[in-house]
């Protein structure tokens, strides 16, 4: 039986091109910075984003936590969204590690506003911890920011002397869903973070882009949490590999994100709004029936996708799973006929 992975769009494996690529890259000593390979990937994320540098990082996490480090450190708060990767992804870092207090806020659909924010904000008494930074997340579940919304975040934060940081582990879906560019994106935030390991199909690593300064200090940071890399060019030539061919396809995931929405929108057995689908992860309930029953009936039909512990099933499209596979999956959930969970 054929097996489908909706579960992420993480469990994308290196194309034979990208294999290739990584095979025949160029490499150095990347703590001294003569990575040659690194520093090509470094100058093209920088470009992307229209920030002065960037740092290759192991993951979009350690990206997240240096930031944190930077922007506000210990005793600050950081404000970010309740639902945030930041708040349940990533085992307490920012207050074991940076010493800061992840304040969780609410928000329609994971996203931040000024008037949510505002509310957050602690007078000026010498006994209250102060905010260190905002914390944005895009896509968050799927969903992202509109243009309007980052400019209203980005500049309230600038009145209150606040900086913004994006977790965009998800920033070219963002962009290919939007039709904003990479660069009108980050113009929203005084760093940001994108992943190469998702939908863009690397095998590992995320980068970290700001100001040179910023990214001066992030270097030392990555350091002393023992991101320091040696021939890292090998790596980072997946990641080059990645930003210079999947990045259109993107389109793919996104359409075949809707194509299921659609189908589970005519299944008695879900409940899903499929204009609500933005990107490549969509969310759907199950009527009252036992979603972790659900999913592992699925799996028994050959479909791979989680619970969510909020009474709903999320699945994720990537190139991991093509449109003609789509099909496929489609076909399934049309004849799929739950049994109730014991």
């Amino acid at each position: 039986m054929k097996t489908y992975d909706l579960r992420s769009d993480t469990i994308t494996r290196p194309s034979l091109g990208m294999r290739k690529a990584m095979m025949r890259a160029d490499v150095g000593d990347d703590v001294y910075g003569e990575d040659p390979t690194v520093n090509k990937l470094q100058e093209m994320a920088a470009a992307l984003t229209g920030k002065k540098d960037a740092l290759f990082v192991s993951s979009g996490s350690m990206g997240n936590l240096i930031s944190i480090f930077l922007h506000a450190g210990s005793g600050k708060e950081v404000l970010t969204h309740k639902d945030s990767h930041i708040i349940h992804h990533e085992l307490s870092s920012a207050s074991a590690l940076a010493g800061s207090a992840l304040i969780g806020l609410d928000g329609e659909r994971g996203k931040l506003s000024p008037e949510t924010i505002e509310k957050a904000l602690r007078p000026d008494i010498y006994y209250m911890p102060k905010s260190g930074m905002i914390e944005i997340e895009n896509t968050i579940g799927g969903v992202y920011y509109r243009g309007d919304e980052l400019k209203a975040i980005f500049e309230f934060a600038r009145k209150k002397g606040l900086p913004v940081h994006m977790d965009g582990a998800r920033l070219f879906n963002a962009s290919e869903a939007s039709g904003m560019s990479i660069k009108k994106i980050a113009s929203y935030a005084n760093s940001v973070t994108f992943c190469l390991s998702k939908g863009l199909g690397a095998p590992v690593g995320s980068l970290l882009c700001g100001s040179s300064k910023f990214i001066k200090h992030a270097r030392r940071i990555r350091k002393m949490l023992g991101g320091g890399t040696r021939q890292a060019g090998i790596i980072a030539a997946a990641g080059i590999y990645a930003l210079e061919h999947n990045v259109e396809r993107l389109k793919d995931d996104r359409e075949n994100a809707m194509k299921i929405a659609e189908t589970l929108s005519s299944c008695s057995w879900a409940r899903i709004d499929p204009a609500e689908v933005e990107t490549n992860i969509l969310f759907f309930g199950t009527k009252g029936r036992d979603p972790e029953g659900i999913v592992d009936q699925l799996k028994r039909k050959g479909i791979l996708c989680g619970a969510d512990g909020k009474n709903t099933i999320r699945m994720v499209t990537s190139l991991a799973v093509p449109s003609e596979d789509i099909e496929d999956v489609c076909k399934i959930l049309k004849d799929f006929k739950p049994v109730k969970s014991r």
